[in-house]
């Protein structure tokens, strides 16, 4: 069994895929330590699977996981992690951005004990105004909403142990959250800085939409790590307030009527209609939360739907197998 996996998402990376793994294997053999390399092909539509299954052909240590379609880096990566025997998992870009050159920093501090290496671009040389002080931003958001003190969630360059993998649900944009999301279960985690280089060849897969996405999946993780295990205590909290708010208005309109005879439907129409909304909301609030606490006690069951559909593993000395879902 291997003790390092490394697993490379790659979407019409054709241009890279060969000099990524000649790189990645010229790093890999000088640890001395056996290992993998789990390349996943994320539903490419040029020659990236093609070049793929010829070095798999010639390298046993290769296993390759080809999707069904693109089904975005995070489900790519929660196969190849599906897919990775290793007792230690490096993810990484399959762009060459990320210099395989650093996998070795990633080795040592995983060695040291800690769960999580999480790589830091610390010097980036990339668009001043549309990624750098974006990522700033949002990197300093991210890291006061979720309580982990690191500097760029964004990349994905990380060295994990295997069972903190194991217990981290992957979906939507949530990779660049798993440090968020293990230490909520009390990993130990620390950065390294890396090398960012420029894209040589190929097109990047980046665009304005993904910043919407993450957007949303960073409240999911504020959710998750506040009120997982008791989500009665975040609606119920809305929903006593919104109760208790109505029922004040109402007492105040039950006391002008019987002190002052007020027409309540001339004078606080609007008012006593606002009065129902607040508490029917208020009501189903609880009951929402209610509904929750219920469904938590089956957060943890194993049985769990995938987040990706494989069309074909090769993996050495094994047949082609078609998985049909």
């Amino acid at each position: 069994m291997p003790k390092y996996s490394i697993v490379v998402p790659l979407h019409n990376e054709q241009e890279n895929v060969t000099e990524l793994y000649d790189r990645l294997k010229a790093v890999m053999e000088t640890t001395g330590a056996p290992f993998e390399l789990v390349l996943v092909d994320d539903g490419s539509r040029d020659q990236t699977f093609v070049l793929l299954r010829e070095i798999a052909a010639v390298d046993s240590r290769v296993t390759i996981v080809k999707l069904r379609r693109n089904f975005g880096q995070t489900s790519a990566l929660a196969a190849g992690f599906d897919h990775a025997r290793g007792e230690y998992i490096i993810a990484m870009d399959g762009d060459l951005q990320h210099d395989p050159a650093d996998i070795p920093m990633f080795l040592e501090k995983i060695a040291e004990g800690y769960d999580i290496v999480s790589g830091w671009r610390k010097r980036r040389i990339d668009n001043l105004w549309l990624r750098r002080i974006p990522s700033r931003c949002a990197n300093w958001l991210m890291a006061r909403l979720s309580g982990v003190n690191i500097h760029d969630f964004g990349t994905t360059f990380k060295a994990y142990r295997r069972e903190i993998l194991e217990n981290v649900p992957l979906y939507g944009e949530l990779h660049r959250f798993i440090p968020a999301l293990a230490s909520w279960q009390g990993a130990s985690i620390c950065e390294v800085p890396i090398r960012n280089n420029n894209r040589e060849r190929g097109n990047s897969h980046y665009g304005l939409s993904r910043t919407f996405r993450v957007f949303f999946d960073l409240i999911t993780i504020r959710f998750l790590l506040r009120y997982l295990s008791r989500p009665l205590h975040f609606f119920g909290t809305i929903g006593a307030a919104s109760m208790l708010g109505g029922a004040a208005i109402g007492f105040y309109l039950i006391a002008d009527k019987v002190l002052h005879r007020t027409d309540m439907m001339s004078q606080h129409g609007p008012l006593m209609i606002f009065t129902a909304v607040l508490i029917i909301a208020g009501v189903q609030l609880l009951a929402l939360g209610l509904l929750g606490d219920m469904q938590v006690r089956h957060y943890h069951e194993p049985a769990h739907r995938a987040p990706y559909a494989v069309q074909r593993v090769l993996r050495a000395q094994s047949e082609e197998r078609t998985i049909s879902e």
